[in-house]
């Protein structure tokens, strides 16, 4: 083997290890860690959200873990959670349930009757926000596709952190009573 070869090796081995996959698309994989996989609140086909070299570390440590990591930091700092607040309402989330989450043509986001049993968790929650929803009951139409890394996404989509900062703030908001698991 040729000195470049050998060396060329070297790099990519190097790069494997510190949890790179492609240096050419930008992609982090995140080996070992990574444990989430997501489901389509739709159909219950997989989600193909993966950590890419733009994600935040608190996009990556949810992808690793399936918890938001905004969530405790919002409940503790209101004027945390105003980031949050400003993408519900900049992405128009507020059209379909309302400026306080609490429901419009959509259901409320903040109550003890979740629309999908899975919403009490940030991995279920995060699941219908970024795949959408066929909508159920019927009347109240289907979420759309937000992640902007999945097919059919509403525009240009939001990325991963974006929807875990409006998660955070939607579970400030939470006026259903009893466990709160999201905050243990």
């Amino acid at each position: 083997m040729t000195k470049a070869k050998l060396s060329l090796l070297l790099i990519l081995l190097v790069m494997n290890a510190c949890g790179h996959k492609d240096a050419g698309t930008g992609d982090i994989a995140l080996g070992a860690a990574e444990s989430c996989s997501f489901t389509s609140t739709k159909d219950n086909s997989s989600l193909a959200i993966k950590v890419v070299a733009s994600d935040t570390a608190e996009a990556k440590e949810f992808l690793a873990t399936c918890q938001n990591p905004y969530t405790k930091l919002y409940a503790k700092d209101a004027e945390a959670a105003k980031v949050g607040k400003k993408q519900f309402s900049y992405n128009g989330c507020s059209g379909c349930h309302g400026g306080n989450a609490n429901g419009l043509m959509g259901p409320s986001l903040i109550d003890a009757k979740w629309q999908y049993a899975k919403h009490i968790t940030d991995k279920g929650m995060f699941e219908t926000i970024a795949g959408g929803s066929n909508g159920s009951p019927p009347e109240w139409g289907s979420m759309l596709t937000w992640h902007n890394q999945l097919p059919g996404k509403t525009g240009e989509g939001l990325d991963t952190d974006t929807i875990l900062k409006i998660m955070a703030w939607l579970r400030t908001q939470y006026i259903g009573g009893g466990e709160t698991p999201w905050l243990n």
